[in-house]
């Protein structure tokens, strides 16, 4: 009888989730385009353009709650009522830029790319950015008709040629990878699918990927490139792909972005994907990973294989990094605030975070003795910082590409997410 009463509620679950999505939204994308522009002291948000295209690969249960919290979130709302009927979380890299020098001496613009489910009425989106205090430093709020013949139609035809890589056990309970591909030649396609095969293997190697594979849908997206390979601005060398990739971000060598976010999407458009990994056709050094934006890794190096999955657990989770050098280190993380990451501290609010994983006795800040190797503790060092942030175990793929595991700080939170998305019944969240 229990069992009965049981499948009866989530029954009536499942079908309450459904209705409230079909009020409110259509089965397709509105893709919103963005230019975020400013310093360090003024910033501002512009719509740039609005898309459409068949289906909607994101959420469709827990609409309104966020998976974590992010450095900005895009809220939609109903026009009539004011009710919140989407939300998201995300980060940029124009948020990060704020963060050095550059952006006191001189003003940016960078493009951002949004996905939302198509209102069924006219509604109100409002984007939001916070700084490093996790203060809102810019609102921006603007109302979108459905019926508005300016929204561009994208995706009907003449989409990029893709290869399922993986399908999962429930396509409409399941989470959306597009892996792309960047600085690939056409003739250089069969390489990619390989390289996606790889990176694919390394990623499940990983709990909690592993046993929770059969929630994944990956395809592979043929993307051409006029060039092979990947822009060097420091040696000069600059070439013509499909993403404009390069190294060099913010003057960094190994870092290596996009700051096309339209151009991919536009590759992307019409093609099952919510969360991307873009695969660059290289054997240098670098990558990046933003939160709910995109991975993008080198596909030639030899550290490839857990550098794909590092970054994954930046632009997935938003996980932070848990390293930290004497000769750069950034202040992205006040030491009198409290991240909202998942696996970094600062310890104004840690019972906030891993405290109910940590044995009794364990010191705080711990050791980082031969002992306590394999020890949930609070170890100083972490967000860049070498003083005043904390993480959760001595090593975790987060902090370096030699350790082959996410420390159990890190797998809980990507179980988190991944339930999320996934699980009917479940976690609490950030409301």
């Amino acid at each position: 009888m229990k069992k009965i009463c049981l499948l009866i509620v989530i029954f009536i679950s499942l079908q309450l989730k459904a209705q409230s999505f079909d009020k409110y939204f259509t089965d397709n994308t509105l893709r919103i385009d963005y230019i975020f522009s400013g310093d360090v002291n003024h910033q501002q948000i512009a719509l740039d353009k609005l898309n459409c295209s068949l289906h909607w690969y994101g959420k469709h249960k827990r609409l309104s709650e966020l998976p974590v919290e992010g450095n900005g979130q895009i809220t939609v709302r109903d026009h009539k009522s004011n009710a919140v009927i989407y939300r998201n979380s995300f980060s940029t890299l124009f948020q990060e830029w704020l963060s050095y020098d550059e952006a006191k001496k001189t003003s940016r613009s960078f493009e951002n790319v949004f996905l939302v489910p198509m209102p069924k009425d006219t509604v109100d989106i409002t984007i939001e950015l916070k700084n490093n205090r996790r203060e809102t430093q810019v609102s921006f709020t603007h109302q979108v008709t459905p019926g508005d013949i300016l929204i561009r139609k994208i995706g009907y035809n003449n989409r990029t040629p893709f290869v399922q890589m993986l399908t999962p056990k429930d396509s409409t309970n399941c989470i959306h990878i597009a892996y792309i591909a960047e600085g690939y030649q056409t003739s250089e396609m069969p390489t990619f699918i390989n390289d996606v095969k790889n990176t694919m293997e390394a990623l499940f190697a990983h709990e909690p990927f592993k046993s929770m594979k059969d929630r994944f849908s990956i395809v592979a997206v043929e993307a051409p490139s006029k060039d092979s390979g990947t822009s060097e601005p420091s040696k000069g060398i600059w070439k013509n792909t499909a993403l404009s990739s390069h190294f060099d971000t913010f003057y960094s060598d190994r870092y290596l972005t996009t700051l096309n976010l339209k151009d991919l999407h536009d590759w992307l458009a019409g093609i099952p994907y919510e969360h991307i990994i873009v695969l660059v056709n290289t054997n240098h050094y670098g990558g990046g990973g933003i939160l709910n934006s995109y991975n993008l890794s080198m596909a030639h190096h030899r550290l490839t294989r857990p550098v794909v999955v590092h970054e994954f657990g930046h632009s997935f989770a938003g996980l932070a990094d848990e390293y930290a050098y004497e000769a750069e280190q950034i202040p992205m993380y006040p030491h009198d605030i409290e991240p909202w990451e998942e696996n970094i501290t600062t310890l104004v609010d840690f019972k906030s975070k891993w405290k109910d994983l940590i044995k009794k006795n364990t010191l705080i800040p711990t050791p980082t003795t031969p002992a306590n190797k394999n020890k949930v503790g609070v170890y100083e060092g972490a967000g860049y910082s070498v003083k005043g942030v904390y993480r959760p175990m001595m090593d975790c793929r987060m902090r370096t590409n030699e350790n082959p595991e996410f420390c159990d700080v890190c797998r809980r939170a990507l179980t988190k997410i991944i339930d999320f998305y996934t699980k009917v019944m479940g976690m609490n969240v950030i409301g």
